[in-house]
């Protein structure tokens, strides 16, 4: 199985969170590919540019290479994607992670319930 991994997700991940349940943890071990978005490393990237989160982005990308993930860029067939969902969400960066997903296909392991509205390849946690 291939995962894509929402900001959130990625920094329970890193952060050793306790949200990130044990079961979730191993649907992430055992998946055949992991992948971070570029459009989630973005995000993050402008929430600590506004101070709205504090992380350090350089040592985030160095677990991200250690652990294995890797970065899915955005591409100009899952930009069309995002024009072709349904408005069931607001947040840009979420409708581009759920257009990569399903241009993929890959499952979005998220804690957003609002997201598994758009397709069944988004798992909530």
């Amino acid at each position: 199985m291939r995962l894509l991994l929402d900001s959130h997700v990625l920094i329970w991940l890193m952060e050793d969170d306790a949200r990130l349940t044990a079961e979730m943890r191993a649907v992430i071990t055992d998946a055949t590919e992991v992948f971070a978005s570029t459009a989630s490393l973005w995000e993050l990237a402008i929430k600590v540019s506004l101070g709205k989160l504090h992380l350090d982005l350089e040592r985030l990308a160095g677990l991200l290479d250690a652990a294995g993930i890797c970065e899915l860029a955005i591409t100009r067939q899952h930009a069309m994607a995002v024009a072709r969902l349904p408005q069931l969400h607001r947040d840009p960066f979420d409708r581009m992670l759920v257009a990569q997903a399903i241009s993929e296909p890959m499952r979005l392991l998220t804690a957003d319930p609002q997201l598994q509205a758009y397709s069944e390849l988004v798992v909530v946690l």
